[in-house]
């Protein structure tokens, strides 16, 4: 049979089988041995040949040494695969698809059996939950539209996720949220809220009702999950506040209520009752004409104790690739990923603040520990938390598509960094709910720190569900060791506005982050300009703002001395918030002057180089590494030196 040419099959994670023992590393030639995965292969099968193939790709894990290749076959396979070794410098051990073969490996499960909830489990679910009885989920099962089956998909609903015809169902909640995560719809709190208590006239459902229910709220740039304590017609009040901010404030505290049946009345939502152990699920027709799935596995590969291993132009689908602390040289290359990782429940403790309020910025996304391990040339999408995640040193996200991560608004990112001396370089990044890229060190990983290297990516559309953020956000009170952004395009960010929209910008140095050099780089629609310091609380001191266009803005007490050592040099745009800075200790110099027009090519087209009649010719401060290129005498003021080739930004095919 002629690989390409058959159809797709499902792979059972338990059908490993027998295998013929690999050759010993003695008998390897130096290009190593490949061996054959594919859905139709038999238990016996040795795995030497696309006619006699594994039939798990997990049989090639068990037995590939260095320099061996795992070729696999057209199919979807249902499994975690965790190599038995590593691979070396010369010798790599490599997992890829056939040629031609389109290959899935998936994180669910099938759901199957379902039946039709009739008007007697609605009496039968009241004995439990009286508020069944009379509630939008009654109406949608006398209308015939929710369905339910067994099934064990364990005790923490925070974790669950169903999936129709491989779309993303929601659970049923308050309000509504629609089927697009990252553009959900939002329910404020009303006039009268305060503290722990949310009031809202939206609030129909009987007292009582939401008493027990999962809440989640954000407010400014903090996002959490709570508890109902008690609720009544048109309130509910949390048992604890919301952390960090402490407080619900009216019409810019949003909310989400979940964990009740009763809201079970919508297209793609679900229910699960983890006590009974069954499934419900909300559908126009009946489910078993259509593909459901449940999540239950979180990784396609685990890396996490094998290095010198490259896992190369598969698809993913609701699961993700980790490697470990120990780990070094692995590549994750040319994969199509999509729900890479998927949670609800945010706050980890009451007292939270700031970027320790969530959960899944260290452990979501493609997580890269360990040393020199890359993942390039991919497109991932979907997540709650992050696409990338680069912990330990040297790790790097290089040339990748990365959109619609970060569905909880969260400080995860399209890639997060926190570990150091990593690369984040000619990435596009599009539609994030928080930032792009969030720098947020831990400075408890080992080795000796060096700094970061943020270039040449395009970041777009972020900030579509929290605020007082940035495409390219760090924070707070590190010396980030000479740490450098620059050459991206930062632009048409995507917040939903309330009474607070603080602090929307391209670059975003927050609460005394110090030693970043922010240079060459472009931005527009950014509330606060391509550029915003905050040296609130600490000192952000020795920054070096040299060559952007676009702006930006300065948050300092005057005379404290929070910006010793600051440089804002050879810049176009506005900035504000120049007194308390030039007092405490910036230098400006040769900055265009807000009031003169610098005579770009097109800006309205957001072609920002300079024309021939531009005045930020010939005025800038010569600085190496930073502003070289320009035809003329004097380098030139902006991101764009003119007569140079216009460096280009975002990944490339």
């Amino acid at each position: 049979m002629k690989v390409g040419t058959w159809k797709p099959v499902v792979v059972a994670l338990a059908a490993v089988g027998l295998v013929v023992p690999a050759l010993p590393a003695s008998a390897h030639s130096h290009k190593g041995t490949t061996y054959y995965v594919g859905g139709w292969g038999h238990p016996m099968s040795p795995g030497r040949s696309p006619a006699a193939p594994f039939t798990s790709i997990q049989s090639c894990a068990d037995v590939m040494l260095p320099g061996d290749t795992c070729e696999i076959l057209s199919g979807t396979y249902q499994e975690t695969v965790v190599p038995a070794h590593s691979g070396t410098p010369d010798a790599p051990i490599t997992y890829r698809p056939a040629p031609g073969a389109d290959v899935t490996i998936s994180g669910t499960t099938q759901v199957s059996g379902w039946t039709p909830v009739t008007d007697a489990d609605v009496q039968q679910i009241a004995q439990t939950d009286p508020y069944a009885a009379d509630s939008p989920f009654s109406a949608a099962v006398a209308a015939g539209h929710v369905y339910s089956t067994p099934v064990d998909l364990g005790t923490d609903v925070s974790t669950v996720q169903i999936f129709t015809d491989q779309r993303m169902d929601v659970e049923a909640q308050f309000p509504y949220p629609g089927q697009t995560l990252l553009d959900p719809v939002f329910e404020y709190a009303k006039t009268g809220s305060a503290a722990a208590t949310i009031v809202d006239p939206a609030l129909t459902r009987p007292a009582g009702y939401w008493n027990g229910a999962r809440a989640q709220t954000n407010y400014w740039y903090i996002t959490a999950t709570g508890t109902v304590q008690s609720s009544d017609v048109g309130s509910v009040t949390l048992a604890v506040a919301p952390p960090c901010i402490h407080k619900v404030l009216p019409n810019d505290t949003r909310y989400v209520l979940s964990g009740k049946i009763g809201e079970l009345a919508n297209p793609g939502t679900w229910f699960y009752d983890a006590t009974a152990k069954r499934l419900y699920l909300y559908s126009e027709d009946d489910p078993a004409g259509h593909t459901v799935e449940a999540k239950t596995r979180k990784l396609a590969f685990d890396l996490r104790n094998v290095s010198y291993t490259t896992v190369r132009g598969v698809d993913l689908f609701a699961n993700s690739i980790e490697t470990g602390t120990g780990s070094t040289h692995d590549v994750v290359d040319g994969i199509k990923a999509t729900y890479l990782s998927h949670y609800t429940d945010i706050t980890r403790g009451a007292t939270d603040c700031g970027s320790t309020v969530t959960r899944g910025v260290a452990d979501t996304g493609i997580v890269l520990n360990g040393t020199d391990n890359t993942v390039v040339d991919s497109d991932l999408s979907m997540s709650a938390g992050n696409g990338i995640a680069l912990r330990g040193q040297r790790n790097s996200a290089v040339n990748n598509v990365i959109h619609d991560v970060d569905y909880l608004g969260t400080y995860a990112a399209g890639v997060a960094v926190q570990g150091n001396s990593q690369t984040v370089s000619h990435n596009t990044i599009y539609r994030a709910g928080r930032s792009g890229v969030n720098l947020q060190w831990d400075n408890a990983i080992g080795g000796t720190p060096g700094p970061d290297q943020i270039s040449y990516n395009d970041i777009s559309q972020y900030a579509k569900l929290s605020l007082d953020v940035a495409a390219v956000y760090t924070c707070c009170s590190s010396d980030m060791l000479g740490t450098s952004i620059d050459h991206n395009v930062l632009h048409d960010p995507g917040p939903r506005q309330g009474a607070t929209s603080f602090g929307v910008a391209g670059v975003y140095a927050d609460n005394g982050q110090s030693d970043i050099v922010i240079a060459d780089n472009v931005g527009w629609g950014n509330v606060e300009g391509t550029v915003m310091l905050n040296g609130l609380g600490s000192c952000s001191c020795n920054n070096s703002v040299y060559n952007n266009t676009g702006g930006g803005t300065f948050f300092y007490v005057k005379g404290t001395n929070q910006s010793t050592g600051t440089k804002v040099y050879n810049n176009i745009g506005t900035f504000r918030g120049l007194t308390g800075a030039t007092d405490g200790g910036m230098v400006l110099s040769n900055n265009l002057p807000p009031d003169v027009d610098p005579l770009f090519v097109d800006a309205a087209g957001h072609d920002y180089r300079l024309s021939e009649a531009s005045p930020a010719r010939n005025q800038a401060i010569p600085l190496p590494g930073i502003n070289d290129g320009s035809t003329d005498p004097v380098p030139s003021l902006g991101a764009y030196q003119y007569g140079a080739p216009k460096w280009v930004a975002g990944a490339t095919p």
